[in-house]
């Protein structure tokens, strides 16, 4: 019986390795191993520079920085490409003109969808334009009334140090001065809406005037 296990040319060892070879898991870790043992690997980096060169590395070579980048192994076939700046500027182009032409589309569809008439479009902008101008023409009260104010102040400091030559002449009062500094201020805060609400009308009056252009060319008005 031992003279069967001790023939030569078989160990024990080895006949284990041959009932494991034979089972399915073994066979499949065979496989396995035999796929990683052949999987690519990058070993460098490939571009054609400004000029048309072909330049070559194991490190992305610095004329490639603009330039779309292949990676290849080690039998030289490329396994991924990494996009240039000029490639990734392109993309962000293209994606922005694109997304103009979806905007464009969807405003289209808002305007047939909102308005039924060109008169529809003038009404709105009409009665948007007259809210505008009723606020200008209040803030314009505002300022007209504290111009006045400041002219009064200003003549009345006239009677204070250090305003006034008189020797005797008080010093200037704190409540004078801070109505001074309240009015100045007030002047600024309404000349700036003032200024925003013409700046708002100008805007809306040419926003309105292109939906009516459009509005005629898709409904074909001339």
């Amino acid at each position: 019986m031992r003279s069967d296990f001790r023939r030569p040319g078989l160990p024990v060892f080895a006949a284990a390795v041959l009932v494991a070879a034979a089972t399915p898991a073994a066979d499949a870790a065979v496989r396995q191993g035999a796929s990683n043992s052949s999987a690519a690997v990058e070993t460098a980096f490939r571009c054609r520079d400004a000029e048309g060169r072909v330049q070559l590395g194991q490190s992305i070579p610095a004329p490639c920085l603009e330039q779309d980048v292949d990676v290849l192994d080690g039998s030289g076939r490329v396994l991924r490409v990494i996009p240039g700046r000029r490639a990734l500027e392109q993309a962000a182009e293209q994606q922005a003109s694109e997304e103009m032409v979806r905007q464009a589309a969807r405003r289209d569809k808002t305007l047939l969808a909102t308005y039924l008439s060109v008169a529809d479009i003038e009404r709105l902008r009409d009665q948007r334009l007259g809210l505008l101008e009723q606020q200008s023409l209040l803030t314009e009260q505002y300022i007209a009334n504290l111009r006045e104010r400041e002219a009064r102040l200003i003549s009345d400091v006239q009677r204070y140090r250090p305003y006034s030559d008189k020797p005797k002449a008080p010093p200037l009062p704190d409540h004078v001065a801070e109505d001074i500094v309240n009015t100045v201020n007030g002047l600024q805060v309404y000349e700036q809406q003032l200024a925003k609400n013409t700046a708002e009308r100008d805007r809306l009056r040419n926003d309105f005037d292109a939906d009516i252009t459009r509005f005629k060319e898709l409904q074909g008005i001339r």
